[in-house]
């Protein structure tokens, strides 16, 4: 049985669900025409169900949708629709974080501000399939909110998306990208070249760097070693897949497997000098 709480609109109700004690929002077409606060329904046909958690364990659920227009809400889920298109299951717990987030670029849009995302690229790269759902995304929001927002929003609504396909948060994995970039620009630097961003090469030492990330943050390791043969063939690569090991366990504040340093030269050999790996 369920209690509504709040219709939000013609397609939006906020509901009590009396059984699993906690707040539920339904989406569709129609689901909230005639309905009224307080009635109690036993099920809503055509609906979609989407549990609800807030930016602050503490806040309460109606003050945080009271917080948000409806029509972002309905983006959100919309935007949520696409992405279980492309990966088939997503954690429909991004719905009100992602709703807010929408809102805030909408209204950043309209005021002819932005958030600078100076991670966009590597976000493009790292969550190409993410990346392409959020773009649609954009669409969506144009449709719905009549705002158009920029490249770097849609950098956001990224992990958004992300955050709805895995354990890492939207901030986690902000920060795993800046990190990234960071070692990409000592790798850079340190050869004195910038790196195609459009090989295939490029995209495996990106996505290597990600999961060697996880990897350290989940304090596992990987079986594969190839310090020796970095170091016997390609010293230079080797002291700077080392560096940026260095710099990663200072920023992660745990230890990077020694392996990690062979394996990460291995990739990078592969941009800077394709034809020698």
């Amino acid at each position: 049985m369920y209690r509504i709480i709040k219709v939000l609109n013609n397609n939006g109700l906020l509901v009590y669900d009396e059984q699993k004690r906690k707040e539920l929002i339904f989406l569709g077409s129609g689901v909230g025409f005639g309905k009224k606060p307080t009635e109690k329904v036993d099920e809503i046909r055509g609906a979609r169900v989407y549990s609800l958690v807030t930016r602050q364990k503490d806040q309460s659920v109606l003050k945080v949708v009271n917080g948000i227009r409806p029509e972002f809400i309905e983006t959100a889920g919309r935007i949520i629709e696409e992405a279980e298109k492309e990966f088939q299951k997503i954690d429909h717990e991004i719905l009100l974080p992602m709703a807010d987030h929408i809102a805030l670029a909408a209204k950043r849009a309209k005021e002819n501000r932005q958030m600078p995302n100076p991670f966009t690229p590597d976000i493009r790269v790292l969550f190409s399939r993410e990346y392409a759902v959020a773009q649609k995304g954009r669409e969506i929001i144009r449709e719905m909110t009549g705002c158009e927002i920029s490249d770097d929003e849609v950098g956001f609504i990224t992990l958004h998306i992300h955050a709805g396909l895995s354990d890492e948060q939207v901030s986690v994995a902000l920060d795993t990208t800046r990190i990234i970039n960071e070692g990409i620009e000592m790798i850079e630097e340190a050869f004195g070249q910038k790196m195609p961003r459009d090989s295939l090469a490029y995209t495996r030492l990106m996505s290597h760097l990600y999961y060697m990330i996880a990897r350290t943050r989940r304090g596992e390791s990987t079986n594969v070693d190839f310090n020796d043969f970095i170091f016997a063939n390609y010293p230079k690569t080797g002291e700077v897949a080392r560096s940026v090991c260095q710099f990663m366990e200072k920023e992660l504040k745990k230890p990077v497997g020694k392996e990690e340093i062979g394996f990460l030269a291995i990739h990078i050999q592969r941009v800077i000098s394709p034809e020698t790996v």
